[in-house]
């Protein structure tokens, strides 16, 4: 079902009053589109994530798939069942007309702040955060969609100091199909985007592979692969190859640097192709650092 097809069947099923639905507890987060509230759901008192997406935002977002009939967030967010993914209950319409995504409640840091911090859990439980985030990437592409923003922030921990995390947000995902991978659109985290989104050419699910190896560089290293003293789109021309992460890692075990290495290859073609290959190339690794 595309943006329209599923506004309208929301539109027919009626809009929520959010104030009589829903006790806000606290804004937990607020996004670049949207607000993010611990709240209880006033049906069932169970404490859940409640997300509203900012009206014009969206719809300066979803314009430019206009063309392409879109699913809105929400749509795509349910359709994603997989124990390293945020758990979709519910979405809509308020009664203002902005969208709402009814989640579970993970109370626990993203990885951003982790890295910021220089979290002992990076060290402890460093090497299963990057295999469970693989696997939740890699389940987004078997859903049939490309997530397009892959990044630290977008892996909530279920509570602070957890061994476990799950992939959120779902804004700027699209369907793996011709029509929403052609050159052009320009969506995502200007640190962790692919080359190929930045020299506007084709794309298909490797652009996520190159954010997640991107990702799993800083989070061993801690720091990006390329930055150093540019930012944004002038840092992600890629001309040149990354650093080796035994320069900055030296004791890093060597599968798993060869492995994230392949997912930074500039060139698709040669890139890791699927993150079930990445998870493949470190099965034997048992630590991020080698015995």
């Amino acid at each position: 079902m595309g943006l329209l097809a599923s506004l309208k069947s929301l539109i027919s099923g009626g809009r929520v009053d959010v104030s009589k639905r829903f006790a806000l507890l606290r804004e937990a987060v607020s996004g670049t589109m949207s607000k993010f509230y611990m709240a209880r759901d006033l049906r069932t008192g169970k404490i859940i994530g409640l997300k509203i997406l900012d009206i014009e935002k969206t719809a300066a977002l979803e314009a430019r798939f206009r063309s392409l009939d879109k699913p809105c967030e929400g749509e795509i967010a349910s359709r994603l069942r997989h124990p390293r993914i945020v758990e979709t209950y519910e979405y809509g319409l308020t009664s203002d007309g902005a969208q709402y995504i009814v989640m579970e409640f993970l109370d626990g840091p993203d990885l951003n702040s982790l890295l910021v911090a220089r979290d002992p859990c990076l060290q402890a439980h460093g090497l299963g955060y990057l295999r469970q985030s693989a696997e939740a990437v890699g389940a987004v592409h078997a859903a049939g969609f490309i997530h397009r923003d892959v990044c630290p922030r977008n892996f909530l921990l279920l509570r602070k100091g957890a061994a476990d995390l799950k992939l959120i947000d779902f804004g700027v995902t699209v369907p793996a199909t011709p029509p929403f991978m052609q050159p052009g659109i320009r969506t995502g985290n200007p640190n962790y985007m692919a080359p190929e989104i930045v020299r506007r050419k084709p794309t298909d699910r490797r652009v996520d592979v190159f954010a997640f190896g991107t990702m799993a560089y800083e989070l061993v290293t801690g720091q990006l692969p390329w930055l150093r003293g540019a930012t944004g789109m002038a840092a992600m021309t890629h001309d040149q190859a990354p650093p080796d992460i035994h320069q900055l890692r030296p004791k890093i075990h060597p599968a798993l640097a060869k492995a994230i290495h392949w997912c930074l290859e500039a060139e698709p073609s040669e890139r890791c192709p699927s993150l079930d290959r990445f998870l493949q190339a470190i099965k034997e690794v048992r630590a991020l650092d080698a015995p």
